[in-house]
């Protein structure tokens, strides 16, 4: 009786180790490594800073990762924002100052990974203007983005002004390159890649734009849930974006069409809209990013922009900028 004993249980023991090692192999969430077979939704917009992205894309930088990646490529910015709020993106390509702003609305917005600085990109396009003083009463087409919200105050408060001193006309970034380029308006903001052609068309010049500062940093943003819940796809995402930044920098005869397409440019002109940002690889945004140590570091960035933005009414109520990020996918990579 005890060797019938002894040999059931063995044999029970053995049956419940392989029934344990095939629901192990038919469950992909059973390691912490393992990638989700479901696609990872993506938003983006055209700008230059997006260029590793797009060229992620277009060589398929992601599936080499073990990741499918939904490339969802908005006209208008705003509208990424819109379908990160409302949970039709799982990341989101765009501006830390709008992300402050979506913050207020979605507190569990995180910002994750920057893909770069804006180094010139944006800008005040203006015709007969000298100092920030003759701005005063002048009609000004934007798009009400954050992002230029905080580019305009910065110029305003250099001659002592303020919105109230001028007047707002709200038009997608694209439509005020072309109401400036087509002498319509004599003030616009907007950023590349129409910034610069609507200046030399427009017959004005930049008056004012984030070249050399750390006003406006762009990368992206995902909500706790889907960081918690798609960990390892979005560490996947952040190295073929790296893969993809590497691929810009060091091939530009074949990245330079990709981007060019995107941007609506032809692909002569990219390099000159690539110098108006600063890219950002994962090395990048260990040591300057997320370095606190760094005087670019995109903390300071954020919390500018939350005090700005309180001050001038973008948010009702104060933003934590501590809250405002998550350095621990940066970091374990």
């Amino acid at each position: 009786m005890l060797k019938f004993l002894i040999r059931r249980s063995v044999r029970f023991l053995a049956l419940s180790l392989i029934t344990f090692g095939l629901l192990v192999a038919c469950n992909p969430q059973s390691s912490t490594t393992q990638t989700s077979n479901q696609p990872l939704a993506v938003g983006s917009s055209p700008w230059p800073g997006f260029a590793g992205h797009y060229v992620a894309v277009a060589q398929d930088f992601f599936s080499e990762e073990g990741i499918t990646v939904t490339d969802n490529y908005f006209q208008v910015a705003t509208d990424v924002n819109t379908a990160l709020l409302a949970g039709r993106l799982d990341l989101a390509l765009t501006g830390g100052p709008d992300m402050v702003v979506m913050a207020s609305q979605d507190p569990s917005l995180r910002f994750i990974m920057l893909t770069d600085y804006s180094d010139g990109a944006d800008g005040i396009l203006a015709r007969n203007v000298n100092s920030p003083e003759d701005l005063r009463g002048k009609n000004v087409a934007w798009e009400n983005l954050p992002l230029q919200a905080l580019l305009l105050q910065r110029y305003l408060e250099s001659g002592g002004l303020t919105q109230a001193d001028i007047n707002l006309q709200i038009i997608t970034a694209a439509e005020a390159a072309t109401a400036f380029a087509s002498q319509n308006i004599d003030v616009a903001i907007t950023y590349e890649p129409w910034l610069t052609t609507a200046a030399s068309q427009g017959q004005g010049q930049v008056i004012f734009s984030s070249k050399d500062t750390n006003i406006i940093p762009v990368g992206v943003v995902a909500k706790e849930s889907v960081i918690a819940d798609r960990r390892e796809d979005i560490l996947a995402f952040m190295r073929a974006l790296d893969q993809g930044v590497a691929f810009v920098r060091d091939n530009p005869e074949e990245a330079n069409p990709i981007v060019a397409e995107k941007l609506g440019v032809s692909p002569e002109e990219v390099p000159e809209q690539l110098s108006t940002v600063r890219l950002f690889d994962i090395e990048d945004n260990k040591t300057i990013g997320f370095n606190p140590d760094d005087p670019l570091n995109v903390m300071d960035s954020l919390e500018f922009a939350a005090e700005t933005s309180e001050a001038i009414g973008l948010i009702a109520s104060p933003v934590d900028a501590a809250n405002l990020y998550d350095d621990s996918l940066v970091n374990a990579l």
